[in-house]
């Protein structure tokens, strides 16, 4: 899936994947983390989610990162904030008020990066990217944060046959070939939310399940 196809849809405004207000499952299951006070987060393919916004309430310094720079853009205007813009070798930063948000390809950020970063907050990226790209997003960019980072990953399974993707469906066991090897899992949750979700129903989908993830990475 090329970087084109998001462009298009944040030019087109074909964001249903954007939440108008913060997610649930993130404010029932964060605290599970125990993320030290003012423990940076990493947000990656963020979007304007206002989830960042909910984080940074919490104390943490949030970093995300976005390709869109539409997404970029909306979101500090949505939000009244004016941030203070730098070019960096990954991307165009644009940071204020314990919010960096990376302009670029989130492949592109170097552990540097990364490396003060003690939690992830992973809700709309790995589902955003097809089979081939979540290994490689798994190993480069979960590969290049620091051992005893804490994430909370949230996931949809669904007969992937009856829909096309994005968003994928990524069920528990990918889960664990993905990144058992360098991160212990626990399943937190899993609820039927086929109900609530008329634009699946609308395509056929007969079972559509989300799953929350608490991961810690091992040394």
């Amino acid at each position: 899936m090329q970087p084109d196809f998001w462009l298009e849809r944040w030019r087109e405004g074909r964001i249903g994947f954007h939440r108008e207000e913060v997610m649930p499952l993130l404010v029932q299951h964060w605290p599970a983390l125990a993320v030290p006070a003012g423990g940076q987060v990493f947000v990656p393919l963020a979007g304007k989610t206002l989830d960042m916004i909910w984080l940074a309430a919490q104390g943490h310094p949030v970093l995300g990162a976005e390709l869109s720079p539409l997404a970029v853009q909306q979101f500090f205007e949505e939000n009244g904030l004016r941030p203070q813009v730098t070019d960096t070798p990954a991307g165009r930063l644009h940071a204020v008020d314990g919010i960096a948000l990376m302009l670029g390809d989130v492949f592109a950020l170097e552990a540097a990066a990364l490396a003060t970063c003690e939690a992830v907050y992973d809700r709309a990226a790995l589902i955003a990217l097809p089979p081939e790209l979540r290994a490689r997003y798994a190993d480069e960019v979960y590969g290049r944060l620091p051992i005893g980072c804490r994430g909370l990953l949230i996931t949809l399974e669904y007969p992937q046959p009856e829909k096309d993707g994005p968003p994928f469906s990524v069920d528990e066991a990918e889960v664990h070939r993905l990144f058992a090897d360098r991160w212990d899992i626990e399943r937190l949750e899993r609820r039927d939310i086929l109900a609530n979700e008329a634009s699946f129903r609308a395509e056929g989908v007969t079972a559509l399940h989300t799953a929350v993830y608490r991961l810690r990475k091992r040394a």
